[in-house]
């Protein structure tokens, strides 16, 4: 076992590109055990990319990585594995199919003919006790939220055992209450000798749960730091450059007391995956040139209230109107079609056709109409067209023609799911997680989007996990636990510690209901 303050992972020159786009160029890192490293960086930047090799998913062109003073060739996740390196990538590698159990052994050398899936289970649970992630370990993971979904590639590294832990966003759906229990873990964890890389774009994470920071800008070395010594603006500028940096605006609340109600939901009942409520009795409602944000602990009802106002699960009572229009039967298209625009949490399964290209994409929803086609006839070069009018206005970078969006980074793959809705007519953006995993030039980006809809006239119904996100946007927050709306508040009668304590259950349903507009 390496002493505390030892290296025990080194990498050195690493190289890899991606036809021809070099994503790692001379990238040196080093860990130490013991410690919590921080890893900065915009969408783009390469974290992803020399997370990959380190678990083994990416093999480098060129450079060297070190174990325990030992160069080592990771060829696989299995080896990755077999060196005690375990990775919970943003985009999970679960089989929708298959329990949590089932995925946590799913491949996992060594079990045994004696290894029974009750034991597994027994285990598991045990885990998620000792840790406080909570997810059940018989459920199918197509009956999880993306936040319980999380959780899962977290308790499957910690079932395996990994020395050296990589989280890639860790607490993008965790409540604040989660978020500080879930850095207690890693802090014991590298009591423990065990070390951890902690991918993330929150700076007062990175600045309060870790020992060193490595940023990277372009794909190359911006610097590596004691957190002790380093200061959020110092880190934001090593991140993106002074020239680029954004104004942090202060947001103020519109005024809609005379503002004509653009969505209407109605004693909303949602039955969830496993046929039990999973929206019970909700009832809110958008004004023209309002954000209302709904916060809420991931696994609260907040996936299936969202699938159920897109249309892609039926309500079994309650009522929806866009404008004078009752959609509570109508289909996505419809939707879609008579004023809704929607940009769901999951960017790659649902927002976006992974197996498709970038103009592919963006025409999802245009594409029987002109000019994308005639007489049922595609025309590529008006889709190619379209494309490189909304990659350009959108921002959307690192996209090449006929490119497969699966290539593209996080970031990315929500300016391109913008893109095509908000360019499309509409009166309402429903918007789920919009910043999820996303740096700080990206969120400024998509936040600006959002507020852009409301000086426009539009409505905006927000959910966040990212408390700090509903604050700053939302002129009415509403909090949802249980399937239930258990309370709300204007930017003036915020208590932000109270909120916390309604969306992890720990107060009581109805305990503060402000005036707001909320029906």
């Amino acid at each position: 076992m390496a002493a505390v303050g030892e290296t025990i992972l080194e990498v050195r020159d690493l190289n890899k590109s991606f036809y021809g786009v070099a994503a790692n160029e001379q990238v040196n890192f080093d860990l130490r055990a013991g410690e919590v490293h921080g890893l900065l960086g915009e969408n783009g930047a390469g974290k992803s990319t020399l997370c990959s090799v380190l678990a083994g998913l990416y093999r480098p062109d060129s450079g060297e990585i070190s174990l325990d003073g030992q160069r080592v060739s990771l060829r696989s996740p299995h080896e990755a594995a077999e060196h005690g390196i375990g990775m919970v990538y943003q985009h999970f590698r679960l089989v929708p199919s298959l329990t949590v159990a089932e995925n946590l052994v799913l491949g996992l050398k060594g079990q045994g003919v004696r290894l029974t899936l009750r034991a597994v289970e027994t285990r598991v649970a045990e885990i998620a006790e000792e840790y406080g992630l909570s997810v059940h370990p018989s459920a199918y993971i197509w009956q999880l939220s993306v936040g319980e979904q999380q959780r899962v590639e977290i308790l499957k590294q910690l079932y395996r055992g990994a020395r050296i832990l990589i989280l890639d966003e860790p607490t993008a759906v965790l409540a604040p209450q989660e978020c500080e229990k879930l850095f207690e873990v890693v802090r014991h964890m590298a009591d423990q000798d065990h070390s951890v890389v902690l991918v993330s774009h929150k700076m007062e994470e990175i600045l309060g749960h870790t020992d060193r920071v490595t940023v990277l800008r372009g794909g190359r070395n911006a610097g590596t730091v004691p957190t002790e010594d380093a200061t959020a603006s110092q880190l934001a500028t090593m991140m993106i450059g002074a020239e680029h940096m954004p104004e942090a605006g202060q947001h103020e609340p519109r005024r809609i007391d005379d503002a004509e109600p653009v969505l209407t939901v109605t004693d909303l009942h949602v039955t969830g995956d496993r046929g039990t409520p999973a929206v019970n009795g909700a009832s809110l409602e958008v004004c023209r040139g309002q954000i209302v944000g709904i916060a809420g602990v991931a696994g609260n009802g907040q996936r299936e209230f969202q699938e159920a106002l897109a249309g892609l699960r039926p309500a079994t009572s309650g009522s929806v109107r866009l404008g004078d229009r009752d959609i509570t039967a109508a289909s996505p298209r419809r939707r879609s079609q008579v004023g809704l625009a929607y940009v769901p949490e999951d960017r790659l399964g649902t927002g976006l056709a992974s197996g498709l290209t970038i103009e592919e994409n963006l025409v999802l929803k245009s594409y029987r109409e002109p000019p994308h086609s005639r007489f049922g006839v595609l025309s590529s070069s008006a889709i190619a067209a379209t494309a490189r009018t909304l990659v350009e206005r959108f921002d959307v970078r690192g996209a090449r023609r006929q490119m497969a969006v699966s290539l593209m980074s996080g970031g990315n793959l929500q300016r391109a799911i913008l893109a095509r809705e908000l360019t499309r007519s509409h009166d309402v953006l429903l918007a789920a997680s919009p910043t999820r995993g996303l740096d700080v030039a990206a969120t400024a980006a998509v936040r600006g989007h959002i507020r852009a809809e409301t000086d426009d006239g539009r409505g905006v119904l927000l959910f966040s996990e990212d408390l700090a996100e509903i604050t700053e946007l939302s002129d009415l927050i509403l909090v949802m636990s249980r399937g239930r709306i258990v309370g709300s508040y204007t930017p003036e009668t915020l208590d932000v510690e109270e909120l916390g304590l309604l969306m992890t259950g720990a107060k009581d349903h109805g305990a503060h209901q402000d005036g707001g507009r909320a029906a």
